[in-house]
């Protein structure tokens, strides 16, 4: 179904040329520290550095579900902190995912990929600790990274 390339190894070491863009899903509660997000802050400092001080300011800092915050980590390395999980929990709406919130960020990370000539990497995104269902993912990396013609990188850890 797909023009993802699909790659066996580590998202936070992307395997392409010139600018890329690393992508997760973070919680709206601000929690930081389970799932991929151990090895993004493993590899960098910044990430985390930045969604803490995000998610302190708010909604007024622009801190909510379907957002994104860009962080340059590297000259040619961004991460993309991609608000799309309600709270950290299963609860009685389901799983904490909320794809529409995905989709929106998706959309936002398309745009800045575009803008920057990036290439997409992530792992199987919102699938771990979100709950979700990667039928329901891919589809929407389908929609707004690859068929605006964005490079997508999805790594399975080995």
């Amino acid at each position: 179904m797909s023009d993802i390339t699909y790659i066996q190894g580590d998202a936070t070491s992307p395997q392409a040329k010139g600018v890329k863009i690393v992508c997760h899903i973070c919680n709206d509660v601000g929690g930081w520290g389970k799932g991929f997000v151990l090895a993004i802050s493993k590899r960098w400092e910044e990430p985390e550095a930045e969604y803490r001080k995000w998610h302190s300011a708010g909604k007024d800092g622009g801190f909510a579900l379907g957002a994104v915050q860009f962080v340059q980590v590297e000259p040619y390395i961004w991460v993309a902190n991609m608000v799309g999980q309600r709270g950290i929990k299963r609860g009685s709406s389901g799983p904490p995912i909320r794809y529409e919130a995905v989709a929106q960020c998706l959309q936002q990370v398309g745009a800045k990929a575009q803008e920057l000539g990036a290439s997409v990497h992530m792992p199987r995104i919102g699938c771990g600790l979100a709950g979700g269902e990667w039928s329901e993912v891919e589809p929407l990396i389908q929609r707004h990274l690859v068929n605006i013609g964005v490079a997508v990188y999805v790594y399975d850890f080995e």
